[in-house]
């Protein structure tokens, strides 16, 4: 009997799972393996948010392979010595893994293709699977990928994508392989009161309540702050508890404006994976710089501290913010007010941003949240780099009668309508209604000032 190893990373799911249905295929036994990844914590992005929901992504896993017969093998500390050590015991002759973007996974996937070849084992990267299109799959004729996202766009709906595989029906593990003992969020500290539930069942439930109620308004609602009427599918993607591919096909045979907005932010997530895997230091560098001398941490620290906790005098951005805190997730309409609020307005480093996000976010993924930091900052890949979003103009657009703000603001819960977004303008017995509330931590007049000054646009 023969028998494969499959590395799970960002794909913790049985459904749609390329790597696990190819290790299936004839007499093998497999090895579901996932390595709590040392140089993860190491680098720091072991956030509590995203622990949290990756201990109910891993049990879940577990008890969907043992109702196959399965079983998840668990181990922890470095990748590659930890998946050379389970296929010596399980005597396997080869390991099955997706393709990922980040130059960490891109070494990682390189490391191990030379010890197991070293060992006289084989390594299979399966790619479309935490991916639509593999990055480099689609590129312009004159370089490695696309930077600009609508002729990407139009490339990547040409592609067909690969079909759906359904879950397998049994999983034989061969006998002694050792395990850790499975995480559970409970002993987790720091973790966001409000954090949803992980795992792909839970996923599944989503994605088919969006498929039947909340897709067909999608193209119409999206930016509607207080309807909350996105997918909130960003975690299950960025955990790989759902397939996008699968995501893909299904919202193509609901079909609708709906859909193909939904499909067109797919593809915005691919977008960013084919420009991370060709240039890795986007995740800390400019991807195109405007030489920018940011305020720097020190002289900015108060007004970063009030952004991160809430409290600019900017009701949308606070309450934003504080939805961060609260659920480890926020409104993608929100991201953008609050990036650009950050970057441009007070003029801060977009990295400062990005990490606060990365500390927070369940879906804190590398290449969507620095690219999108980016892309709002100007840095990136944006064809308007110096456009500033005001965050009053904003809040009245997409939160009209004030519903999103006093959600997440109780101080200004008693301010009707449109109102509660310039709390500064009240008046009389009302202004004691937001004593509470502070004061704008700057003028969006000289925000944008400064900002034009240093990018000399003026």
């Amino acid at each position: 009997m023969y028998v494969s190893v499959v590395l799970f990373t960002a794909d913790l799911r049985l459904h749609d799972h390329p790597p696990l249905r190819a290790a299936l295929d004839g007499p093998r036994q497999v090895v579901p393996l996932f390595v709590r990844d040392r140089g993860v914590a190491d680098a720091g992005f072991a956030a509590p948010n995203r622990l949290a929901f990756l201990a109910d992504c891993l049990r879940d896993l577990d008890a969907g392979l043992r109702e196959r017969g399965g079983r998840l093998v668990v181990r922890s500390g470095d990748v590659v010595e930890e998946v050379c050590a389970v296929a010596a015991e399980a005597d396997a002759d080869e390991v099955h893994m997706a393709a990922d973007a980040s130059g960490y996974a891109q070494q990682r996937e390189r490391r191990l293709r030379r010890a197991l070849e070293a060992e006289g084992r084989r390594l299979h990267v399966h790619e479309s699977v935490t991916t639509v299109v593999p990055p480099g799959r689609v590129t312009p004729a004159y370089a490695d990928h696309f930077a600009v996202f609508t002729p990407y766009f139009r490339q990547w709906s040409g592609q067909r994508p690969r079909d759906v595989l359904g879950a397998p029906r049994s999983v034989r593990v061969p006998p002694g392989i050792g395990s850790d003992e499975l995480p559970s969020r409970a002993s987790l500290p720091g973790v966001s009161p409000g954090l949803a539930e992980g795992g792909e069942t839970a996923g599944r439930r989503r994605l088919a309540a969006w498929l039947r109620s909340g897709v067909a308004a999608y193209a119409d609602r999206n930016d509607d702050l207080a309807g909350d009427a996105t997918s909130r599918l960003s975690p299950h993607l960025h955990f790989g508890t759902l397939s996008p591919v699968e995501l893909v096909h299904r919202a193509r045979r609901a079909g609708g404006e709906g859909a193909e907005a939904f499909v067109r932010q797919v593809a915005w997530r691919d977008f960013h994976r084919q420009v991370l895997a060709a240039r890795p230091g986007a995740a800390r560098a400019d991807y195109r710089t405007r030489h920018d001398r940011w305020r720097s941490e020190r002289t900015a620290r108060d007004d970063i501290e009030a952004w991160r906790e809430g409290r600019t005098g900017y009701p949308v951005v606070d309450a934003a913010m504080r939805q961060l805190r609260h659920e480890g997730w926020m409104h993608n309409r929100a991201r953008l007010l609050t990036a650009s609020f950050l970057t441009k307005t007070l003029y801060v480093d977009w990295r400062v941003g990005a990490r606060y996000f990365l500390e927070w976010l369940v879906d804190g993924d590398l290449a969507n949240n620095q690219l999108n930091w980016q892309w709002v900052a100007g840095t990136g890949t944006d064809t308007r780099p110096n456009r500033v979003l005001n965050p009053v103009t904003q809040a009245k657009r997409h939160d009209p009668d004030g519903a999103y703000v006093r959600r997440w603001v109780p101080e200004l819960a008693e301010v009707a309508g449109a109102a509660v977004h310039e709390p500064w303008r009240t008046a009389g017995p009302d202004r004691e209604r937001v004593a509470a509330y502070p004061e704008p931590i700057v003028d969006l007049a000289e925000g944008l000032a400064r900002f034009r000054r240093a990018r000399s646009r003026d």
